[in-house]
């Protein structure tokens, strides 16, 4: 009789052991599959954050005002615009290409026409090219930082107010870059969710 009960009492013990090791499983694997969504949903500002400091992809900077030192030297710097599907805008550069001062604070201008029946709402993103000359250009003002809503017919002027920060000539992979591309494309705010978070270019997001 005593070993009948105390065989029944170790497979008692064993099967507690044993639920007790499933649910520390359990709750180890829903701990991690937290974890991973919540790094999922981190990995995008990180990276962002990321290009901004680094340029990596022709992100651009962000600053308050231009430097005080202007050098002689000059870059071209071209403007490129361009639309995603279901943007039924007109966007293009004022002018196409300018002679910068590295240091210099410069004005350039886009153009945007809402062609639709309907008011469009558009945010646009933005890289440079060469890439390695990301981190320094350096937005001071940008219709880019903001959401831009246009009604049927409407035309609008966006300026940029810009510099390119005199480091550059100190970068060993940049100091030889003669022409800058700065390009824009816009894509329609669909639902007060941009659809550009879901069809994210190459470069930039920038960040600012």
């Amino acid at each position: 009789m005593d070993r009948r009960d105390s065989s029944k009492t170790d497979g008692g013990k064993t099967a507690g052991n044993t639920d007790r090791r499933n649910l520390s499983v359990a709750l180890a694997m829903a701990a991690l599959v937290c974890g991973m969504v919540g790094m999922s949903y981190a990995a995008v500002p990180l990276y962002q954050l990321f290009c901004q400091v680094t340029g990596y992809g022709g992100t651009t900077q962000r600053a308050e005002k231009a430097p005080d030192t202007v050098l002689e030297r000059t870059l071209s710097v071209r403007f490129d615009a361009n639309l995603a599907r279901g943007m039924d805008w007109e966007f293009k550069p004022v002018q196409h290409k300018i002679e910068v001062r590295i240091g210099d604070s410069m004005l350039a201008h886009y153009e945007a026409t809402n062609n639709a029946k309907a008011a469009i709402t558009g945010t646009a993103t933005f890289n440079v090219t060469p890439e390695a000359a990301g981190q320094y250009f350096n937005k001071i003002e940008c219709f880019c930082f903001t959401e831009q809503t246009l009604e049927p017919g409407a035309r609008t002027d966006m300026p940029l107010t810009f510099f390119i920060d005199p480091e550059i000539v100190n970068d060993p992979e940049a100091r030889n870059i003669q022409e800058i591309t700065l390009s824009y494309t816009f894509f329609p705010v669909e639902d007060g969710a941009t659809v550009a978070a879901t069809r994210k270019k190459a470069g930039g997001a920038d960040g600012t």
